[in-house]
């Protein structure tokens, strides 16, 4: 059987955001990793950066749908689509929890590690995705998901008894039941909920409303918050002072929050011209860059298991992308928003 390439890619704007996605997302685990200090720990607040980002997604997004309408027309929609508003502060606060416990996570594990842990996410995915849409998902899709499963798996098997638990540069990869894996399974349950809910929002609830408004919906949600979560942890007077601020100002971090921006921004148009299924073999494909990358820049060894992982992996992608799994957009304004698209390309 051939790859149905057509039916996974329906334009080649959706095969940019497709690899536009996977090298955001390699880059950013690459960059929080970097942004580290050498006890693995950060030198400024993480909530800060996430709420600066978010600040950062919400301009981006208002000054795209300010390129063709007036700004006055932005606040008339935000206002006549309140109760879109309202409802996206389900996932914006399934992200929040998210992009925070990135950076934690990022602390405990290597970035190949942690991605890794981030692939046990494949099942739930399909599971609401097909509550939600009401989908059933082939055999061959359900087969392919728990390859993928068993790949992301074979990274923890050590092969070799010459290979060493531990490398002076890289970070532990065995999960422990502490607090690690209980902050790694809330950041799978927030993505796999955010995930499927947001691609609900932006194809059932608001498929009649501009992309870049509902990613103005994503974010001023997000910013409220990240400022909730800064009140909480008593933290929201101090994040603020000139001291913590220029640590967050740091080329490094700024690195950091510009490619998360971005992250954020295709992310939306990846969900609206694809899907979470999709999104999800996409976060399969870090895995190989992410190993690549980490080996380059932090001396983090390549094993055997690492590569049965990734061949495994890559089998699962090819048995998925036989018989992919797609929603269309609503008629009339999907086709307005597919030409907004289209304008990004250029």
């Amino acid at each position: 059987m051939t790859v149905s390439w057509k039916e996974l890619f329906p334009s080649k704007l959706s095969l940019i955001i497709f690899v536009a996605y996977i090298l955001l997302f390699v880059s950013q685990g690459v960059l929080v990793t970097a942004s580290q200090k050498s006890d693995n720990d950060y030198d400024y607040n993480i909530v800060t950066v996430v709420l600066l980002t978010e600040v950062l997604k919400l301009v981006i997004s208002s000054l795209l749908y300010c390129r063709e309408h007036k700004p006055k027309e932005l606040v008339l929609d935000v206002v006549k689509n309140r109760k879109v508003l309202v409802l996206y502060f389900v996932p914006a606060f399934l992200y929040c929890l998210y992009n925070n416990l990135a950076f934690i996570n990022l602390s405990s594990f290597d970035p190949t590690t942690y991605y890794l842990l981030l692939q046990f996410r494949v099942v739930v995915t399909g599971v609401l995705f097909q509550i939600i849409f009401k989908k059933t998902l082939s055999k061959k899709q359900w087969i392919s998901l728990f390859i993928l499963t068993c790949g992301c798996m074979l990274k923890q098997v050590n092969f070799t008894k010459t290979e060493p638990d531990s490398t002076p540069n890289t970070k532990s990869t065995s999960v422990k039941f502490g607090l690690s894996a209980v902050f790694i399974l809330v950041q799978i349950i927030c993505s796999c909920l955010a995930g499927v809910y947001n691609e609900y929002l932006l194809k059932k609830q608001g498929a009649d409303i501009n992309i870049f408004v509902q990613n103005v919906f994503m974010y001023l949600d997000s910013i409220i918050c990240n400022v909730l979560l800064l009140s909480v942890t008593g933290d929201i007077l101090s994040a603020f002072i000139y001291e913590n601020i220029v640590k967050v100002f740091h080329y490094k971090v700024l690195v950091v929050m510009f490619n998360n921006a971005a992250i954020g921004i295709v992310t939306s148009f990846f969900l609206k011209t694809l899907n979470s299924i999709l999104k999800t073999f996409a976060s399969a494909l870090e895995l190989v860059l992410t190993a690549v990358f980490s080996y380059v820049f932090f001396s983090i060894p390549i094993y055997l298991n690492t590569v049965l992982a990734i061949v495994t992996v890559m089998f699962a992608i090819y048995l998925y992308s036989q018989n992919p799994v797609q929603n269309t957009a609503k008629a009339g304004r999907g086709v307005e928003q597919e030409g907004l698209l289209k304008e990004e390309e250029v």
